[in-house]
């Protein structure tokens, strides 16, 4: 590989521990992962669509990379990929991720998991792949991801992919299940900041901030300080209005010294009209979602505004990468089974979705670029060499 490729994204895996034994290594690591990523970015969707995508490009391959003893087998493929050590892999990607993104300005880091449903083995009881997420919004990149035994153990870990980021200066969203007192300390004692959703796995937190927006909502927060802002959304015969309220009046909270420099705590309310094409009277819905925060709603550009985008924000995880691994990648219909071989496709499923991204050039959407990328070798290139 040229040497803008080799010192960018490919370079990141010399540190990589090859898992083979040495009379089995006839393909170097790093080629058979370049031809790897290559493939997943055409379209491939597991270890025998890569040997055949290195059998058709074997005459433009080995001008590119070492291919000392020809194309590898789909069994190869299939081998190093259930063999990799994924957590080296990952350091090796998050490597390569950190690099792109913009240190400049607050960072908005969203977590969150999506199972591999046909990830599971039912012959042997082995349950499905659940993989956590780290998704930077402004830089739209899936940072980093670990698998997890199942969605309970998000839990234990959030704690492991939070020392793998910076966090000094970033935002950290986290739905119910990462609102833990351990992992808000870990946030704040790394320089960063939290919001994270409360519902009934913090029992008294949450009937606290029901109680006190309850409360504070029908007298129009009387005597406290607030801030609050309103969005409607009109269309497909639905009219949609979120209101978002902050307030800093935590003292009185049973469990306010457990949380690491809380600061804030938050109601959005989103009330949904569903209209009648007959004309008769909408169909209305209320909801309200509480949050806790370590920012103080008082400081310069951190109006509630800036609160409820941070929110919206967290579900672009859900519409941006979960969405386009799972459509535009098949990410969720894979039954790779053996050994790690499901979470480190999911790997390359996302760094091909990432480096796609990067690439802004080309106004196309993912499924013509990944096209593009097959029927040009140039334009292959350009997708590797994003920003490097």
């Amino acid at each position: 590989m040229d040497a803008n490729a080799r010192g960018g994204l490919f370079g990141c895996f010399a540190s990589l521990q090859d898992p083979r034994m040495d009379r089995t290594k006839l393909h170097p690591l790093d080629s058979m992962l370049a031809i790897a990523i290559m493939a997943v970015i055409s379209g491939a969707d597991g270890p025998t669509q890569i040997a055949d995508f290195a059998r058709e490009k074997f005459g433009w391959l080995k001008t590119l990379i070492h291919l000392p003893n020809g194309v590898p087998s789909h069994d190869t493929f299939g081998r190093v990929l259930s063999m990799l050590d994924p957590e080296g892999f990952e350091r090796c990607l998050l490597q390569w991720v950190a690099s792109l993104v913009d240190a400049s300005g607050q960072q908005a880091l969203h977590i969150d998991g999506k199972t591999l449903r046909h990830s599971f083995d039912k012959a042997s009881s082995t349950a499905a792949v659940h993989m956590v997420s780290v998704w930077a919004s402004k830089a739209q990149l899936a940072l980093t991801q670990l698998a997890t035994d199942d969605k309970s153990n998000e839990i234990t870990t959030v704690p492991r992919l939070l020392d793998m980021v910076v966090l000094h200066g970033a935002v950290v969203t986290l739905d119910a299940m990462g609102c833990q007192s351990e992992i808000a300390r870990q946030i704040t004692e790394g320089g960063g900041d939290y919001i994270l959703a409360v519902k009934d796995n913090q029992p008294a937190l949450h009937a606290d901030l029901k109680l006190l927006f309850d409360e504070a909502i029908e007298s129009n927060f009387d005597g406290m300080g607030y801030d609050r802002c309103e969005q409607v959304d009109k269309g497909h015969g639905r009219i949609e209005t979120r209101r978002l309220w902050i307030t800093r009046d935590v003292d009185w909270l049973r469990e306010q010294g457990k949380w690491s420099k809380l600061r804030g705590a938050i109601c959005v309310e989103s009330v949904r009209q569903v209209l009648d094409p007959a004309g008769g009277q909408p169909k209305t819905t209320v909801t309200r979602r509480y949050y806790i925060t370590s920012l103080d709603h008082r400081d310069r550009g951190k109006d509630a505004a800036f609160f409820a985008g941070l929110i919206r924000d967290h579900w672009s995880i859900e519409n941006q990468l979960h969405w386009s691994l799972d459509v535009t990648f098949g990410d969720d219909a894979s039954r790779l089974r053996e050994g790690y071989a499901a979470e480190n496709m999911s790997r390359l499923r996302r760094l091909a979705l990432n480096l796609l991204k990067q690439e802004k050039a080309s106004k196309l959407s993912l499924p013509r670029k990944r096209l593009k990328a097959t029927w040009s070798t140039d334009y292959m290139l350009k997708v590797l060499k994003t920003r490097n």
